[in-house]
């Protein structure tokens, strides 16, 4: 079995949901009781084993798990990892056993390079606010959630605000509600009061005046797929926010890992943008009452009876509204695509030197 901790019931409860089968777990993506780019990976690998273990036809289960969101390109790569190991094994006459053990070997191991690629992800990205902006007392502004909900580890953009706070040089977090599911105001705010941070949520539509009014130093957000142009696949409202940061002069910073950038795909145009159910937007769902808001008619109305909605998961930010790109193995500033193929090639190891004429940087 695979055990989740259920966001959906965040902040009210914290509830653990069981998956016993790959079906129930494709269910728990798609509804979001579990997301996250880095986090999706893991749950894709052990969903391979879990496919394994049960002796269910390992193939279709990958299929349907790498089908279950079509932006984060993480669900992808961890489901492929592990059902390359369960294949080698398997080819090599190990034996079923041998091959199911040997998939979940692989979605364990995979759990632990997450979470080192978090703390990794955490001090390059500290550093590069010294760097930005010297003398600490930052001001942080965040989109969605980004911290250890959507990890193996301590997160992505969340984990470089504890690495800052944690350092006594947070002066602020910003956290944008995030609508229409609030992921925002239910799970970073969930968060930053776990680590004592001071935080303010705030409407999505209030940002601008942040900004206007000099209160914001950065814009800290995650990504679910970059492409090889480096541009910028996140939550939706990541787009505007990157807009408003470039006219207010406003590094805009985006962390995730280097799984997350997906050479394969040429530039933002290419990048598949899921589309969410309407009724997500026309209908508000109660985080206190279980389970509203997961079927049409099961929130509270906000629109009229037969309102049509627009509600991509998702927008693009291109490679040029974004200061830096912080991953595990360095910072990519200027963001251009020979900079990120250069930080995917084989090569380069976590503590690689600044080559700043191709877009690399220490941190």
């Amino acid at each position: 079995m695979v055990v989740l901790l259920d966001q959906t019931r965040l902040p009210a409860e914290e509830v653990e949901l069981v998956c016993t089968d790959v079906p129930a777990l494709v269910e728990a993506i798609r509804s979001l009781a579990v997301r996250g780019a880095p986090l999706l990976g893991l749950v894709g690998a052990y969903g391979v084993a879990l496919a394994a273990a049960r002796g269910y036809d390992v193939t279709d289960a990958a299929e349907q798990l790498r089908h279950a969101r079509p932006t984060a390109v993480n669900l992808g790569y961890g489901v492929r990892r592990a059902e390359r190991a369960f294949r080698a094994a398997a080819d090599s006459g190990a034996g079923y056993e041998r091959a199911a053990a040997a998939a979940l070997t692989e979605a364990r191991a995979l759990h632990r390079e997450d979470a080192e690629a978090s703390g990794r992800m955490a001090e390059h990205g500290r550093a590069l606010l010294g760097e930005l902006l010297p003398g600490g007392g930052y001001r942080v502004l965040t989109h969605c959630n980004t911290g250890a909900l959507v990890s193996g580890g301590g997160g992505t953009a969340f984990g470089v605000v504890r690495a800052v706070h944690r350092a006594g040089e947070l002066r602020r977090l910003w956290v944008d509600e995030t609508r229409p599911l609030l992921q925002g105001a239910r799970l970073t705010a969930y968060e930053a009061a776990r680590e004592g941070m001071a935080y303010t949520v705030l409407s999505d539509n209030a940002a601008g005046s942040l900004f206007a009014a000099g209160e914001v130093d950065a814009v800290l957000v995650g990504a679910d797929r970059i492409a090889a142009d480096g541009s910028v696949a996140n939550k939706i409202g990541s787009y505007p926010l990157a807009v408003l940061a470039r006219y207010h002069h406003v590094p805009f910073v985006v962390v995730a890992p280097v799984t997350t950038v997906d050479l394969e795909t040429a530039d933002g145009g290419s990048i598949e943008v899921e589309q969410r159910p309407g009724h997500e937007v026309t209908e508000f769902a109660p985080p206190t009452v279980p389970g509203a808001g997961a079927e049409p008619g099961s929130g509270i109305p906000v629109a009229p009876l037969g309102a049509q909605a627009y509600n991509p998961a998702f927008d693009i930010t291109p490679a040029e509204l974004v200061t830096a790109i912080v991953t595990e193995r360095g910072v990519v500033s200027p963001v251009t695509g020979d900079a990120l193929a250069e930080l995917c090639s084989p090569s380069p190891s976590p503590g690689e030197k600044s080559r700043s004429g191709n877009g690399m940087m220490d941190a």
